[in-house]
């Protein structure tokens, strides 16, 4: 029997502690608590939790944007926690594809150049040919040279969607990606978000507090008190 291949990400025994902020206090916050997590290549992850119970600190320490206080990511068998800042920074510019309830974008360029800027940064010759081409795929053709002041709400998720995407990383991590969206306009960003992941074959790690929509994902995990625990099909 043939074994079963590496996970694309492999974090064990993740903890995140931090002082606690009353004055002269001794004592510390455990953030995110010993949490481990396998996700194989192409599959879809979501994890749930209210508000406060670790979700979004856990996705930092998976997206090398947070350093664990103790414990280990390796991304493609790279010790991806273990990296400097600048290398994290380049390693994630490559691999690692991350939307948040926040757009991110920079209100004084257009959608092209929001998309296209991390891709110049990063080197890409390219740049131009795969922005235009993430913002084909996400329906903002038209929009291209808009500013996203000039955009809707969905719109602007959906450049941030190009964004995370044109790069072509094998994993995508998406904080609450509807948290700013009415309903009818974040169901329809969703169903474009698990579209370009089938298509692309990208790994997808989701947090969010609503259980339905983490429901859609092939696997689910719940956050509470900082721990991790998988949930039964």
């Amino acid at each position: 029997m043939a074994s079963a291949p590496p996970p694309l990400l492999a974090a064990r025994d993740l903890w995140l502690t931090v002082p606690a902020r009353a004055v002269n206090s001794q004592r510390v916050l455990h953030i995110v608590r010993g949490a481990s997590l396998d996700l194989q290549a192409g599959e879809s992850v979501g994890i749930v939790g209210p508000s406060g119970s670790g979700k979004t600190s856990l996705l930092m320490l998976l997206a090398g944007l947070e350093r664990p206080t103790r414990g280990s990511v390796r991304i493609d068998d790279t010790d991806f926690a273990a990296l400097s800042e600048d290398a994290r920074a380049r390693f994630r510019g490559r691999h690692v594809g991350i939307v948040f309830q926040s757009f991110h974008l920079i209100p004084t360029m257009t959608a092209l150049e929001n998309v296209a800027i991390p891709l110049e940064l990063a080197g890409r010759r390219d740049a131009q040919a795969r922005a235009r081409a993430a913002l084909d795929q996400v329906g903002l053709g038209p929009r291209m040279t808009h500013r996203p002041g000039q955009l809707s709400g969905g719109e602007q998720q959906r450049v941030a969607l190009a964004r995370a995407f044109a790069p072509g990383p094998r994993l995508l991590l998406a904080d609450e990606p509807t948290g700013n969206l009415d309903a009818r306009t974040g169901a329809k960003v969703i169903d474009l978000m698990f579209a370009l992941q089938r298509d692309l074959g990208t790994t997808l790690l989701l947090i969010t507090h609503d259980a339905p929509l983490a429901a859609r994902c092939d696997r689910r995990f719940a956050v509470a008190d900082g721990e991790l625990a998988e949930l039964a099909a």
